[in-house]
Protein backbone atom coordinates (compact mmCIF):
# COMPACT_ATOMS: atom_id res chain seq x y z
CA UNK A 1 0.00 0.00 0.00
CA UNK A 2 1.63 3.23 -1.09
CA UNK A 3 1.22 6.52 -2.93
CA UNK A 4 0.34 6.46 -6.62
CA UNK A 5 0.07 9.47 -8.93
CA UNK A 6 -2.80 9.30 -11.42
CA UNK A 7 -4.54 11.72 -13.77
CA UNK A 8 -8.32 12.10 -13.61
CA UNK A 9 -10.71 14.97 -14.45
CA UNK A 10 -7.91 17.29 -15.68
CA UNK A 11 -5.87 16.81 -12.48
CA UNK A 12 -2.77 14.91 -11.48
CA UNK A 13 -3.42 13.58 -8.00
CA UNK A 14 -1.63 11.43 -5.45
CA UNK A 15 -3.82 8.62 -4.16
CA UNK A 16 -3.27 5.67 -1.85
CA UNK A 17 -3.29 2.43 -3.86
CA UNK A 18 -2.33 -1.24 -3.70
CA UNK A 19 0.31 -2.78 -6.00
CA UNK A 20 0.46 0.42 -8.07
CA UNK A 21 -3.04 -0.12 -9.45
CA UNK A 22 -6.44 1.55 -9.15
CA UNK A 23 -8.61 -0.37 -8.51
CA UNK A 24 -6.34 -2.81 -6.73
CA UNK A 25 -5.68 -6.42 -7.78
CA UNK A 26 -8.41 -9.04 -7.83
CA UNK A 27 -7.99 -12.00 -5.49
CA UNK A 28 -9.01 -15.14 -7.39
CA UNK A 29 -9.61 -18.08 -5.07
CA UNK A 30 -11.67 -21.25 -4.69
CA UNK A 31 -14.19 -22.05 -1.99
CA UNK A 32 -12.31 -23.78 0.81
CA UNK A 33 -9.00 -22.03 0.13
CA UNK A 34 -6.99 -20.59 3.00
CA UNK A 35 -5.70 -17.11 2.21
CA UNK A 36 -2.47 -15.72 3.65
CA UNK A 37 -2.12 -12.05 2.69
CA UNK A 38 0.87 -9.94 3.66
CA UNK A 39 0.07 -6.21 3.75
CA UNK A 40 3.03 -3.81 3.76
CA UNK A 41 2.03 -0.24 4.56
CA UNK A 42 4.30 2.13 2.64
CA UNK A 43 1.71 4.91 2.64
CA UNK A 44 1.77 7.97 4.93
CA UNK A 45 -1.45 6.82 6.66
CA UNK A 46 -2.28 4.13 9.16
CA UNK A 47 -4.47 1.54 7.49
CA UNK A 48 -6.29 -1.77 7.79
CA UNK A 49 -7.76 -4.00 5.09
CA UNK A 50 -11.27 -5.41 5.50
CA UNK A 51 -12.43 -8.49 3.56
CA UNK A 52 -15.98 -7.31 3.05
CA UNK A 53 -18.54 -10.10 3.32
CA UNK A 54 -16.11 -12.92 4.16
CA UNK A 55 -17.69 -15.00 6.93
CA UNK A 56 -14.40 -15.19 8.92
CA UNK A 57 -15.36 -18.43 10.68
CA UNK A 58 -12.83 -18.85 13.52
CA UNK A 59 -10.73 -15.98 12.10
CA UNK A 60 -12.42 -12.80 13.34
CA UNK A 61 -9.01 -11.33 14.15
CA UNK A 62 -8.39 -11.12 10.39
CA UNK A 63 -11.59 -9.24 9.59
CA UNK A 64 -9.85 -5.87 9.44
CA UNK A 65 -12.04 -3.06 10.89
CA UNK A 66 -9.68 -0.59 12.56
CA UNK A 67 -9.88 -0.59 16.39
CA UNK A 68 -12.57 -3.30 16.28
CA UNK A 69 -10.57 -6.43 15.48
CA UNK A 70 -7.09 -4.93 15.12
CA UNK A 71 -4.97 -1.85 15.57
CA UNK A 72 -4.13 -0.08 12.34
CA UNK A 73 -0.97 -0.95 10.43
CA UNK A 74 1.26 2.07 10.94
CA UNK A 75 3.35 3.53 8.10
CA UNK A 76 6.44 1.42 7.57
CA UNK A 77 4.91 -1.64 9.23
CA UNK A 78 3.22 -4.80 7.97
CA UNK A 79 0.56 -7.28 9.02
CA UNK A 80 -0.46 -10.74 7.81
CA UNK A 81 -4.12 -11.73 7.42
CA UNK A 82 -5.02 -15.43 7.52
CA UNK A 83 -8.51 -16.77 6.87
CA UNK A 84 -10.40 -19.44 4.97
CA UNK A 85 -13.23 -18.98 2.47
CA UNK A 86 -15.97 -21.35 3.68
CA UNK A 87 -19.34 -22.04 2.04
CA UNK A 88 -19.23 -18.88 -0.06
CA UNK A 89 -19.03 -18.64 -3.86
CA UNK A 90 -19.32 -15.62 -6.07
CA UNK A 91 -17.98 -12.11 -5.62
CA UNK A 92 -16.96 -10.06 -2.59
CA UNK A 93 -14.56 -7.16 -2.17
CA UNK A 94 -11.65 -6.06 -0.06
CA UNK A 95 -11.09 -2.43 0.90
CA UNK A 96 -9.36 -0.18 3.39
CA UNK A 97 -11.17 0.20 6.69
CA UNK A 98 -9.47 3.37 7.88
CA UNK A 99 -10.80 6.84 7.11
CA UNK A 100 -12.00 7.37 3.51
CA UNK A 101 -9.05 5.44 2.12
CA UNK A 102 -11.44 2.80 0.80
CA UNK A 103 -12.24 5.26 -2.01
CA UNK A 104 -9.03 4.18 -3.76
CA UNK A 105 -7.86 1.13 -1.76
CA UNK A 106 -10.19 -1.62 -2.94
CA UNK A 107 -10.47 -4.62 -5.22
CA UNK A 108 -12.45 -7.76 -6.00
CA UNK A 109 -12.50 -11.10 -4.22
CA UNK A 110 -13.56 -13.67 -6.84
CA UNK A 111 -14.52 -17.02 -5.30
CA UNK A 112 -14.75 -19.92 -7.74
CA UNK A 113 -16.27 -23.31 -6.85
CA UNK A 114 -13.93 -26.02 -5.60
CA UNK A 115 -12.09 -28.07 -8.21
CA UNK A 116 -14.44 -30.43 -10.11
CA UNK A 117 -17.44 -28.43 -8.88
CA UNK A 118 -19.44 -26.22 -11.23
CA UNK A 119 -21.61 -23.13 -11.22
CA UNK A 120 -25.39 -23.66 -10.85
CA UNK A 121 -25.75 -21.99 -14.27
CA UNK A 122 -24.11 -22.52 -17.69
CA UNK A 123 -20.41 -21.74 -17.64
CA UNK A 124 -19.82 -18.26 -19.10
CA UNK A 125 -17.39 -17.57 -21.92
CA UNK A 126 -15.52 -14.95 -19.86
CA UNK A 127 -15.71 -13.40 -16.38
CA UNK A 128 -15.42 -9.62 -16.05
CA UNK A 129 -15.06 -7.65 -12.79
CA UNK A 130 -16.99 -4.35 -12.90
CA UNK A 131 -15.97 -2.13 -9.98
CA UNK A 132 -18.11 0.97 -9.53
CA UNK A 133 -16.45 3.73 -7.51
CA UNK A 134 -16.39 7.38 -6.51
CA UNK A 135 -13.72 9.94 -7.26
CA UNK A 136 -12.84 13.16 -5.44
CA UNK A 137 -10.62 15.93 -6.81
CA UNK A 138 -9.11 16.05 -3.35
CA UNK A 139 -7.25 13.98 -0.81
CA UNK A 140 -9.99 11.70 0.55
CA UNK A 141 -8.52 11.77 4.07
CA UNK A 142 -8.82 15.58 4.01
CA UNK A 143 -12.44 15.25 2.82
CA UNK A 144 -13.35 13.19 5.86
CA UNK A 145 -11.35 15.30 8.30
CA UNK A 146 -13.07 18.46 7.05
CA UNK A 147 -16.48 16.87 7.56
CA UNK A 148 -15.59 15.81 11.10
CA UNK A 149 -14.21 19.25 11.93
CA UNK A 150 -17.32 21.05 10.65
CA UNK A 151 -19.82 18.50 11.94
CA UNK A 152 -21.47 18.13 8.52
CA UNK A 153 -21.59 15.52 5.78
CA UNK A 154 -18.52 15.16 3.57
CA UNK A 155 -18.23 17.02 0.30
CA UNK A 156 -19.87 15.00 -2.46
CA UNK A 157 -17.65 13.21 -4.96
CA UNK A 158 -16.76 14.79 -8.29
CA UNK A 159 -17.37 11.69 -10.39
CA UNK A 160 -18.34 8.06 -10.41
CA UNK A 161 -16.04 5.53 -12.02
CA UNK A 162 -16.16 2.13 -13.75
CA UNK A 163 -13.00 0.12 -13.12
CA UNK A 164 -11.25 3.33 -12.13
CA UNK A 165 -12.26 5.39 -15.17
CA UNK A 166 -14.81 8.24 -15.04
CA UNK A 167 -16.04 8.03 -18.65
CA UNK A 168 -16.51 10.60 -21.36
CA UNK A 169 -19.27 12.68 -19.76
CA UNK A 170 -16.72 14.26 -17.40
CA UNK A 171 -14.10 16.96 -18.21
CA UNK A 172 -10.84 15.74 -19.79
CA UNK A 173 -12.15 12.17 -19.80
CA UNK A 174 -12.79 11.44 -23.47
CA UNK A 175 -10.06 8.79 -23.39
CA UNK A 176 -10.63 7.77 -19.77
CA UNK A 177 -13.48 5.33 -20.23
CA UNK A 178 -13.66 1.63 -19.47
CA UNK A 179 -14.14 -0.46 -22.62
CA UNK A 180 -14.99 -4.15 -22.82
CA UNK A 181 -14.99 -6.08 -26.08
CA UNK A 182 -17.41 -8.96 -26.58
CA UNK A 183 -18.12 -11.60 -29.22
CA UNK A 184 -21.66 -11.80 -30.53
CA UNK A 185 -23.52 -14.79 -29.11
CA UNK A 186 -21.17 -15.31 -26.17
CA UNK A 187 -22.28 -15.07 -22.52
CA UNK A 188 -20.21 -13.16 -19.96
CA UNK A 189 -20.34 -13.21 -16.17
CA UNK A 190 -20.16 -9.63 -14.93
CA UNK A 191 -19.05 -9.45 -11.31
CA UNK A 192 -20.45 -6.05 -10.34
CA UNK A 193 -19.09 -4.45 -7.17
CA UNK A 194 -20.15 -1.16 -5.62
CA UNK A 195 -16.89 0.15 -4.16
CA UNK A 196 -18.27 3.70 -3.82
CA UNK A 197 -17.91 5.28 -0.38
CA UNK A 198 -21.44 6.58 0.14
CA UNK A 199 -23.57 6.12 -2.97
CA UNK A 200 -26.17 3.56 -3.98
CA UNK A 201 -25.99 3.12 -7.74
CA UNK A 202 -28.12 2.14 -10.72
CA UNK A 203 -26.24 0.14 -13.39
CA UNK A 204 -27.52 -0.37 -16.94
CA UNK A 205 -26.30 -1.50 -20.36
CA UNK A 206 -28.08 -0.14 -23.42
CA UNK A 207 -30.44 -2.63 -25.13
CA UNK A 208 -29.26 -5.57 -22.99
CA UNK A 209 -30.90 -7.62 -20.27
CA UNK A 210 -28.90 -9.20 -17.48
CA UNK A 211 -29.64 -12.34 -15.46
CA UNK A 212 -28.79 -12.02 -11.78
CA UNK A 213 -27.29 -15.29 -10.50
CA UNK A 214 -25.62 -14.27 -7.22
CA UNK A 215 -25.56 -11.50 -4.63
CA UNK A 216 -22.83 -11.09 -1.99
CA UNK A 217 -21.31 -14.52 -2.70
CA UNK A 218 -24.65 -16.33 -2.41
CA UNK A 219 -26.42 -17.82 -5.42
CA UNK A 220 -29.88 -16.54 -6.33
CA UNK A 221 -32.64 -17.94 -8.45
CA UNK A 222 -32.00 -16.51 -11.94
CA UNK A 223 -33.67 -13.12 -12.26
CA UNK A 224 -33.83 -11.30 -15.61
CA UNK A 225 -33.60 -7.51 -15.39
CA UNK A 226 -32.49 -4.56 -17.48
CA UNK A 227 -31.10 -2.74 -14.43
CA UNK A 228 -29.07 -3.52 -11.32
CA UNK A 229 -29.39 -1.51 -8.11
CA UNK A 230 -26.40 -1.93 -5.85
CA UNK A 231 -25.51 -0.51 -2.43
CA UNK A 232 -22.02 0.40 -1.17
CA UNK A 233 -20.13 -2.78 -0.36
CA UNK A 234 -22.65 -4.98 -2.17
CA UNK A 235 -21.89 -7.28 -5.11
CA UNK A 236 -24.19 -8.60 -7.84
CA UNK A 237 -23.18 -11.30 -10.35
CA UNK A 238 -25.05 -11.19 -13.66
CA UNK A 239 -24.93 -13.14 -16.90
CA UNK A 240 -24.79 -10.90 -19.97
CA UNK A 241 -25.37 -12.44 -23.40
CA UNK A 242 -24.08 -10.45 -26.35
CA UNK A 243 -27.29 -10.99 -28.30
CA UNK A 244 -27.70 -7.59 -29.96
CA UNK A 245 -26.64 -6.43 -33.44
CA UNK A 246 -22.91 -5.80 -33.82
CA UNK A 247 -22.21 -2.33 -32.51
CA UNK A 248 -21.30 -0.40 -29.38
CA UNK A 249 -23.45 0.02 -26.27
CA UNK A 250 -22.87 2.29 -23.29
CA UNK A 251 -23.00 0.95 -19.74
CA UNK A 252 -23.88 3.54 -17.11
CA UNK A 253 -23.90 4.03 -13.36
CA UNK A 254 -25.67 6.87 -11.58
CA UNK A 255 -26.81 7.71 -8.07
CA UNK A 256 -29.91 6.31 -6.39
CA UNK A 257 -30.50 8.92 -3.68
CA UNK A 258 -34.16 8.73 -2.64
CA UNK A 259 -33.60 10.87 0.46
CA UNK A 260 -32.09 13.72 -1.53
CA UNK A 261 -33.28 16.56 -3.72
CA UNK A 262 -34.24 20.17 -3.27
CA UNK A 263 -37.17 19.38 -0.99
CA UNK A 264 -35.02 17.43 1.44
CA UNK A 265 -31.78 19.33 1.04
CA UNK A 266 -29.39 16.38 1.26
CA UNK A 267 -26.64 16.91 -1.35
CA UNK A 268 -25.68 14.08 -3.69
CA UNK A 269 -23.63 13.56 -6.81
CA UNK A 270 -26.06 13.85 -9.78
CA UNK A 271 -23.56 12.81 -12.47
CA UNK A 272 -23.40 9.66 -14.60
CA UNK A 273 -20.35 7.57 -15.39
CA UNK A 274 -20.27 5.40 -18.44
CA UNK A 275 -18.17 2.74 -20.09
CA UNK A 276 -18.82 0.93 -23.33
CA UNK A 277 -19.46 -2.62 -24.56
CA UNK A 278 -17.95 -3.04 -28.04
CA UNK A 279 -18.91 -6.01 -30.20
CA UNK A 280 -16.17 -7.66 -32.22
CA UNK A 281 -16.40 -6.30 -35.74
CA UNK A 282 -18.07 -3.03 -34.74
CA UNK A 283 -16.97 0.06 -36.62
CA UNK A 284 -14.81 2.44 -34.58
CA UNK A 285 -16.84 5.35 -35.98
CA UNK A 286 -20.14 4.02 -34.60
CA UNK A 287 -21.68 6.13 -31.85
CA UNK A 288 -22.59 3.83 -28.94
CA UNK A 289 -26.24 3.51 -27.97
CA UNK A 290 -27.12 5.13 -24.64
CA UNK A 291 -29.51 3.52 -22.13
CA UNK A 292 -32.32 5.47 -20.50
CA UNK A 293 -30.82 6.46 -17.15
CA UNK A 294 -33.25 6.26 -14.22
CA UNK A 295 -34.02 9.32 -12.10
CA UNK A 296 -32.06 9.59 -8.85
CA UNK A 297 -35.26 9.05 -6.82
CA UNK A 298 -36.69 6.15 -8.83
CA UNK A 299 -37.67 4.11 -5.78
CA UNK A 300 -40.18 1.86 -7.63
CA UNK A 301 -37.35 0.55 -9.84
CA UNK A 302 -35.07 0.02 -6.84
CA UNK A 303 -37.83 -1.64 -4.84
CA UNK A 304 -38.67 -4.00 -7.70
CA UNK A 305 -35.05 -5.05 -8.11
CA UNK A 306 -34.44 -5.78 -4.43
CA UNK A 307 -37.74 -7.55 -3.81
CA UNK A 308 -37.37 -9.85 -6.82
CA UNK A 309 -34.15 -11.36 -5.47
CA UNK A 310 -34.62 -14.83 -3.96
CA UNK A 311 -32.07 -17.31 -2.67
CA UNK A 312 -31.24 -20.41 -4.66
Amino acid sequence: VKNLTVTRLCNRQVITAVNDSFPGPSLRVREGDKLIIHVFNMSPYKITIHWHGVSQLMSAWSDGPEMITQCAIRPGNNYTYRYRITKQEGTLLWHAHSSFLRATVHGAIIIHPRARHSYPFPKPYREVPILLGEWWNANVVDVENQALALGIGPNISNAFTINGWPGDLYPCSQNQMYKHRVEQGKTYLLRIINAAVNSHLFYKIANHNMTVVAVDARYTNPYVTDIVVISPGQTVDVLLTADQPVGSYYMTANNYASGSGTAVGVPFNPTTTRGVIIYQGASSSTTPLMPVVPAFNDTPTAHKFFTELTSL
